[in-house]
């Protein structure tokens, strides 16, 4: 019998998966010590963007 997978918990927290199966994740570097970067670049770390086809092949293994 085989066992059924565990989702990575911690991966379910950071990447949601879009309607055509790719998946979204958050840009880094936006946490703090904002007030050296520039509003344009602040502004654009808010987007999600899509995952790494490489990425996206170790995180599908995470997230079933």
């Amino acid at each position: 019998m085989g066992n059924k997978m565990k989702t990575h918990r911690g991966s379910a927290k950071r990447f949601k998966r879009t309607g055509s199966g790719k998946i979204k994740r958050f840009k880094a570097y936006k946490g703090h010590k904002t007030g050296k970067k520039s509003s344009k670049r602040v502004r654009n770390l808010r987007k999600a963007t899509v995952v790494s086809p490489g990425d996206q092949r170790r995180i599908n293994v995470m997230i079933p």
